[in-house]
């Protein structure tokens, strides 16, 4: 009897077993498929602003890049040329800078920046000066001491970046600046005529040009030009800070379009000049 009831209860206890494993069996079949996977964040656009850029050359390159995205992706960018100037238009308060409100010209920092879609023209404005501020860590005592402010440092650095192209002149030609500042001289930096003008690099300036009364003929006017040229990387604004510490007056361009022949003397740079055809 005893035997028969213990098989009887083993029997019980594996149906038991067996009723509960299918059960789980059916629960997991029926069950509901798995939510399919999250989409893929969108792919970002990129624009990329070289350093030296204008604020017009950088309008100009966010039309090349809405063009780019509709012609290879379908998309048309709400990012636009018309409203980034309409964005960079009036003047801003930069921190380091004072409580004076500037042009944005100079502080459009240059980079490479992501945008979107739907990215307005005013969020790619707040990133440049966010990158500009995030960049401008420079050591200002030595200009301070020659009576130039945190501005004149980024008018200089400008300067710079559009008459330089090998990376070790830039301190050179930031003490000619500066020499120049002292002694009350024009800089004679035709880059600043081009600004003003909208002169192209590949055109040569005429005589009228060199002329024109525009105050950022610094042919005519001895000082600063009254805002930055262009917007400068880090390595001119550090030279900017930093100038070399040389007694050149003179700089003009070598044959090889490049390089620049440093000097002192109004003589040596006359000859030079005549002597290479300029």
């Amino acid at each position: 009897m005893r035997r028969t009831i213990a098989l009887i209860t083993a029997l019980l206890v594996v149906g038991a077993i067996a009723l509960g494993v299918a059960a789980v069996v059916r629960s997991r079949g029926s069950a509901a498929p798995s939510p399919p996977p999250p989409p893929a964040p969108p792919k970002p656009f990129r624009i990329v602003f070289p350093e030296g850029f204008a604020r017009r050359d950088m309008a100009e390159r966010i039309t090349a890049v809405d063009e780019i995205a509709l012609r290879k992706r379908g998309v048309r960018p709400r990012l636009s040329a018309q409203a980034y100037l309409k964005a960079t238009s009036g003047k801003v308060r930069v921190p380091g800078f004072g409580r004076t409100r500037y042009p944005f010209e100079g502080f459009l920092f240059p980079a490479t920046y992501d945008f979107f879609k739907n990215t307005p023209s005013k969020q790619l404005v707040r990133d440049q000066l966010d990158a500009f501020t995030e960049n401008w860590h420079v050591n200002l005592h030595y200009a301070t001491r020659k009576n130039l402010t945190p501005y004149d440092v980024l008018i200089i650095a400008s300067m710079i970046e559009k008459e330089v192209r090998v990376r070790s002149e830039r301190p050179l030609v930031a003490a000619v600046i500066y020499n120049r500042l002292h002694a009350r001289m024009p800089l004679g930096i035709d880059a600043t005529i081009r600004y003003a003008l909208d002169v192209p690099a590949t055109e040569s300036l005429r005589e009228s040009q060199l002329h024109d009364p525009t105050p950022y003929n610094t042919r005519l006017h001895a000082g600063l030009p009254p805002t930055p040229i262009a917007n400068p990387g880090l390595a001119s604004i550090q030279a900017a800070a930093h100038p070399a510490k040389v007694d050149y007056l003179y700089f003009v361009r070598k044959p090889d379009k490049r390089h620049h022949f440093f000097t002192a003397s109004k003589t040596a740079f006359d000859n030079y000049s005549r002597a290479h055809g300029y």
